[in-house]
């Protein structure tokens, strides 16, 4: 059967149906990549701080399990693009931020630290020259705008640009850079927002799907994905009607069973419901929806600063290592949208690409029955 729901999107990027995966930072293997791919979706292979060497051998396992079209996720934001230097952070700052970071070492048992965080490979350039040079067919933009310039070289190299805005005016500055898909982040979507510069508040740049999405389809002339909150064939019927052409999905697929994410962290997103996230950044130093739990609460209501960029999330590895060792979440950052409560199983990645098209069918045939017009 033919799939009701083919869009300019999926003629664009070679694909079955309008419904890709995140790259979900290093979560996103190249087996998942692989079974959402094969399935008739877009996999997108995670390549943030990922060295140009293993970035290569990935992309190319991808090509050993699949030759269907799949893409790589970068970031461009500011503060990662060079890479902040923990040598112009103030004294008073590394020592407060390690001050309260040094309260959940001590309840993990792990040595406490003064120091100041090592700094973060400066990778993403040459991330970039990989993808060129492995012909990947599509280079998604999690954070940041690549600008006309390096849309030109992907688009010389036959590679789609897909980039990320959680505000229409961010959707029209992607659009002028030429990208060929720009994805609407609503506010519900787990992980970070997508800005380019750190907002002075959670709250800023904070829009829900259903008024972000036809706002930006309005405002730009190329084809716009939603992302946030969607997990089922619901969604992807409620994102076309809204005016996009298709779905980006995080959450869902983090909770699949080939995700790298642990298993405390899957078991987590199929317990909890869509009031267990928060907004922090306590985690990485920039703005990301994900579960509360004891370290972000905590962090909260201490009033401690945080570092730049990725410093902070350089800062406190040894406390994800050890909570992740005792396979606990309590102080591990595990990124969700509010889609959480919707998600109530395991599934292989290509059974949720199975299923959201089977529950889209069943909706659209469905809603002539419960629609009356008058």
């Amino acid at each position: 059967m033919g799939s009701p729901f083919r869009t300019a999107l999926c003629d664009l990027l070679d694909i079955e149906y309008p419904i890709i995966q995140s790259g979900m930072g290093n979560l996103a293997g190249p087996e998942l990549v692989a079974e959402v791919s094969r399935a008739g979706g877009l996999g997108i292979l995670g390549g943030l701080n990922v060295p140009p060497d293993e970035l290569r051998r990935r992309i190319r396992r991808v090509r050993e399990l699949t030759d269907r079209p799949f893409g790589v996720n970068l970031w461009l934001h500011a503060e990662i693009r060079p890479p902040v230097d923990p040598a112009a952070i103030s004294e008073d700052t590394v020592a407060a931020v390690q001050g309260m970071l040094n309260r959940f070492r001590q309840r993990l048992e792990i040595p406490t630290t003064q120091a100041r965080p090592s700094k973060m490979p400066d990778l993403i350039d040459a991330a970039f020259e990989v993808i060129l040079e492995e012909g990947v067919p599509v280079w998604s933009i999690g954070l940041g705008d690549p600008g006309p310039a390096m849309v030109r070289r992907c688009n010389e190299r036959g590679v789609a640009v897909i980039a990320m805005a959680a505000t229409v005016g961010d959707a029209r500055t992607l659009a002028r850079s030429g990208v060929d898909v720009i994805v609407a982040q609503g506010s519900e979507a787990g992980g970070h927002r997508s800005t380019w510069v750190k907002t002075r508040t959670a709250q800023e740049a904070s829009v829900g799907l259903v008024v972000l999405v036809p706002e930006v389809a309005a405002a730009v002339e190329v084809p716009v994905v939603a992302s946030g909150g969607i997990v089922d064939g619901r969604g992807l019927v409620a994102a076309l009607a809204l005016g996009a052409q298709g779905v980006l999905l995080g959450t869902r697929f983090v909770a699949t069973r080939e995700s790298m994410a642990p298993e405390f962290w899957k078991r987590a997103l199929v317990e909890r419901d869509s009031s267990a996230t928060a907004v922090t950044d306590a985690f990485t130093g920039l703005y990301a929806r994900a579960l509360r739990n004891t370290f972000a609460d905590e962090y909260a209501a201490s009033g401690a600063p945080v570092l730049p960029g990725l410093a902070q999330r350089r800062a406190a590895q040894d406390i994800y290592d050890a909570s992740a060792a005792h396979r606990t979440g309590e102080f591990f950052p595990m990124l969700a949208g509010q889609s959480v409560g919707l998600i109530h199983d395991l599934p292989g990645a290509a059974e949720v690409v199975g299923a959201i098209v089977r529950e889209a069918r069943e909706v659209l045939e469905a809603l002539p029955q419960r629609v009356r017009l008058a």
